[in-house]
């Protein structure tokens, strides 16, 4: 896999991640401009793109539907050709910003399993990790893309929580799982909305070291709200500040 680092945010619904990866991709690219990032939203609600100012056309689901089709429609040559092209497909389906790449996994029309998405998903994590220097992953919502080993080869992983216990109790679980599935270097929690300092003291994360605690931002959240993307916070936005401390303490910035 070469030394690229590959970070993935993992987590319950609802606590941030989207926030917290794309305040990763923006101080990577600005710490590093020459390097190669690659942002994935691996999340099908897909916010990542609007958290990152980008407009997704295809998705890696689009390429997975396009070489099944190619399957039962009866046209095996097809289907090998495509499979040969799948690298190139991904690329392009990737967007080329100006200091980042961008890859959606997108959401199946059908409800229920994402298995399938999932596992291609994999196999992309895989094929690029060498091309790229740093790869950011927004996960799903719980515990399935680890439970499914998609996860496997991440070099960093940040559990991302709010002050609630159940928010706790899921990256403690997934902290338990990625212990057995996920070839990890290193793996630090973040409390994301923190009420106050006073809240602090009751947080309990078991399995992982806090590697920092970002308070509630009203300013982040109507920026959300207007379209603005992360790069539109200032420098000292709580989620920007949060982010550099995490990093920092894993030692990637």
């Amino acid at each position: 896999m070469g030394d690229t680092k590959i970070l993935a945010v993992a987590g319950k619904g609802g606590v941030g991640k989207t926030s917290i990866s794309s305040a990763f991709v923006r101080l990577l690219a600005e710490t590093y401009p020459d390097a190669k990032i690659l942002a994935i939203d691996a999340d099908p609600a897909i916010g990542l793109s609007t958290a990152l100012g980008v407009e997704p056309t295809d998705t890696l689901d689009d390429i997975r539907k396009k070489i099944v089709n190619s399957v039962e429609s009866g046209a095996p040559k097809e289907a090998i050709e495509i499979l040969g092209e799948a690298r190139f497909r991904i690329f392009d389906t990737m967007i080329e910003e100006k200091n980042f790449s961008f890859l959606a996994i997108g959401r199946p029309e059908s409800a229920g399993c994402y298995c399938k998405v999932n596992s291609y998903l994999k196999e992309v994590i895989s094929l690029l990790a060498d091309e790229f220097d740093y790869v950011v992953i927004d996960g799903e919502a719980g515990i399935e893309q680890i439970n499914r080993r998609v996860m496997e080869k991440v070099t960093h992983l940040f559990l991302v929580t709010d002050p609630s216990r159940k928010g706790t109790m899921v990256i403690d679980t997934i902290k338990r799982v990625a212990d057995e599935l996920v070839m990890y270097d290193k793996c630090g929690a973040i409390i994301n909305r923190v009420g106050n300092e006073e809240a602090i003291k009751y947080i309990n994360v078991e399995t992982a070291e806090v590697l920092a605690y970002i308070p509630n931002d009203g300013e982040h959240a109507d920026n959300d709200i207007k379209g603005l993307s992360i790069f539109d916070l200032p420098e000292d936005a709580p989620v920007i500040k949060g982010a550099r401390e995490a990093l920092t303490k894993m030692e990637i910035i």
